[in-house]
Parts: C-alpha cells; structure tokens; sequence
C-alpha cells in the first residue's frame, strides 16, 4: 500500500536557484508523486543579495510545483549548512543545483559525496555551460568552408 505521506526533498542552491534545468526537475518530481520541497541557499556571504535570491527562487520554484517552498539561508560552508539542515529535518532525498564542473566550487569540494556519506541519496543538477561569444565565434568561423581559388 502507497504512503500518503509526501516526499521531502531538500534543494541545495545558490546561483542557480532558479535555473531552468533545476525548474523542470522539481516539475517532474512533482507530477511523479507528491513532494514537499525545501530550498537552502548556503554561501550567503551578503543578507541582502541571499533574500533577493531566496525569494526570486522560491516563486520559480512554487510556480513549477504549484505548492508552496520553504526557504532557508545557510552559512559560509555549504556542507556545514546542508549537515545542519539534514540533523534537524527529515528529508528523503536532496537535490544539489551547481554551476558547470569548470566553475563549481561545491564540485570541486566534492559536495555532493559528502553529502551522500550522510546517509541521503543526492541528485546532481548541472545547468549546460554557456560557450563564451569568443567560443561561439571561432566554432562558427571554423565551421565555413574556406574559399576555393577559382
């Protein structure tokens, strides 16, 4: 028999709160089977800028899942502020929204491992890396045939 309790998920992003990539897996999710979603944005280093970004999140992510999102904002070290939130919640998974591997510092720190050595599966959510206007010209000017010799 089906629990009719919800999935709790816990979201943890920062700059990429409110991409489409972590959008569309929270609407899926969502359809799947009933979640409650839960947002932290750790790295908060300015109050300010964090609420912009928690509250722009939060209303993307409650449109895409038509309920309502928690938000909390975690400190400087994003596993010190995931551990924190995993020991005084339950949750039955987490997503983790980063930047690509080449500018991921969460990656690079290997967060989501960590995270996972707590016992909770994790989902990696990466949004596609944007190809700079440089790169996007040379792989056009590289892509014309040169001029035959006529």
């Amino acid at each position: 028999m089906e629990s009719s309790t919800p999935q709790r998920t816990l979201i943890v992003a920062n700059l990429t709160a409110s991409t489409p990539t972590l959008l569309q897996e929270v609407e899926r999710r969502a359809v799947e089977k009933p979640t409650t979603f839960v947002l932290l944005v750790p790295n908060v280093e300015s109050r300010q800028h964090a609420d912009w970004t928690l509250e722009t999140a939060r209303k993307l992510l409650e449109k895409a899942v038509g309920a309502h999102v928690d938000g909390l904002l975690g400190g400087t070290d994003a596993f010190e502020s995931v551990r924190e939130v995993l020991a005084h919640g339950s949750y039955d998974d987490v997503i983790i929204s980063t930047l690509p591997k080449k500018r991921s510092e969460w990656l690079r720190k290997d967060l989501p491992s960590r995270v996972e050595e707590l016992g909770i599966p994790v989902t990696v959510i990466t949004p596609p890396e944007e190809p700079s206007p440089l790169k996007q010209f040379a792989d056009q000017f590289s892509a014309k045939t040169p001029p035959t010799a006529g």
